[in-house]
């Protein structure tokens, strides 16, 4: 098991944690842990919108998205809905572009699960640099695959997202396979990989210093649905 300080104290030294759900639960209120709260959060990811900006033609991953401020000393207050934009420079396949997602449901969003993700999320980072004005991003993603072909949870390959800090939570995955997440030092060197398969399963990244990827997905059985539910907190100082 991790405490918070310990975790802040890894990832300042590393770059990166790899952090399993045991470890992670310890981590949230108990409240957020109980299977009615967690299956309501985790039923949010059915039925999202197919993001239709992928510069691929592929029609695999599903998707919401939201804008969070964060003042010291202050709340994080969910900001006006805006769109994503990622310079070319950090996302070759789909950067450059304002893209424009459906938003995350209030519901979800003002939930105690998405709550209690946001506090303890920037009590981590705070944790590394400081208490800060951060320009927060959540986006929750499902990945679907089948006999069509693989599903890419991170179709621009190995990449960093232009921010300072980076949370990826597993939330669910069904009938999939591989799904592995690689984590690599600017000069390209491999420091590490692992696999999120528990509900909260957790990797925590400093964008600054490594690239992250996921490799793709495959169906277990090509006849029933596959994919994989992360969701994903972005966190760039301002």
């Amino acid at each position: 098991m991790v405490d918070r300080l310990n975790l802040a104290q890894h990832l300042r030294a590393t770059g990166f944690a790899f952090v399993q759900s045991a470890s992670f639960d310890a981590l949230l209120p108990a409240h957020v842990l109980v299977p009615d709260s967690w299956d309501a959060f985790a039923a949010s990811w059915d039925n999202m919108p197919v993001d239709t900006y992928m510069a691929d033609g592929g029609r695999y991953r599903r998707r919401r998205f939201a804008v969070f401020e964060g003042r010291p000393d202050q709340p994080i207050r969910r900001a006006a809905h805006q769109p994503h934009y990622q310079a070319r420079d950090y996302n070759t396949l789909n950067g450059g572009i304002e893209r424009w997602f459906a938003p995350i449901a209030d519901v979800v969003s003002q939930g105690a699960c998405f709550q209690a993700l946001l506090g303890l999320t920037r009590s981590l980072f705070e944790g590394v640099a400081g208490s800060l004005a951060w320009h927060i991003e959540a986006h929750q993603f499902r990945i679907e695959t089948g006999p069509d072909g693989a599903g890419l949870p991170t179709p621009e390959g190995m990449h960093r997202d232009g921010v300072d800090y980076v949370l990826v939570l597993m939330v669910r995955r069904s009938n999939i396979e591989q799904g592995t997440t690689t984590i690599h030092d600017l000069d390209g060197q491999s420091l590490g990989e692992f696999t999120l398969v528990q509900p909260r399963d957790a990797a925590l990244v400093d964008d600054r210093r490594v690239f992250h990827g996921v490799t793709p997905v495959v169906p277990v059985d090509p006849g029933l649905p596959a994919f994989r539910d992360v969701l994903v907190l972005t966190y760039r100082r301002v």
